[in-house]
């Protein structure tokens, strides 16, 4: 029997100078944009709001622009990015988060691998219709 798929959200917060808030995880040390799974009784905002406070002390504003949708086909979860607005709160480490950086697009392709790369720079592009892609965990597929 095939396995469900989960979903999970992001939210990469950018600043004036148009630089994406990156997290580096504490369980692999991959730089990423805050995020996770929904929980059964959640929203997708409450979800997205909950991981980024989580993970990054900031809370975002609402609403949030889709975009774009992820499926990563080996742990087919299916992530969907929204850019986002920091409401009130300072950048904090906490239990996931081992450190957190404002980057560039050339420094975001640098600390990245190319899966979660491509998510901030969609982010930070901000096209409508939103992007839709696949990928392993790591690479584009």
């Amino acid at each position: 029997m095939d396995r469900p798929h989960s979903v999970s959200v992001a939210g990469v917060i950018v600043d004036a100078h148009n630089r994406a808030l990156l997290i580096q995880r504490r369980d692999n040390g991959k730089w990423e944009p805050p995020g996770g799974v929904l929980e059964r009784e959640e929203t997708i905002p409450e979800a997205l709001q909950r991981e980024v406070l989580e993970e990054t002390g900031i809370k975002i504003a609402l609403p949030a622009t889709l975009t774009g949708v992820y499926k990563n086909m080996t742990g087919l979860i299916v992530s969907l990015v929204f850019r986002c607005q920091a409401a009130d709160g300072t950048p904090t480490t906490g239990d996931e988060t081992r450190a957190l950086r404002w980057a560039t697009r050339e420094e975001v392709s640098d600390l990245a691998d190319e899966a979660y790369a491509i998510r901030v720079l969609d982010a930070l592009d901000a096209t409508s219709p939103p992007a839709i892609r696949a990928h392993d965990g790591v690479k584009l597929v």
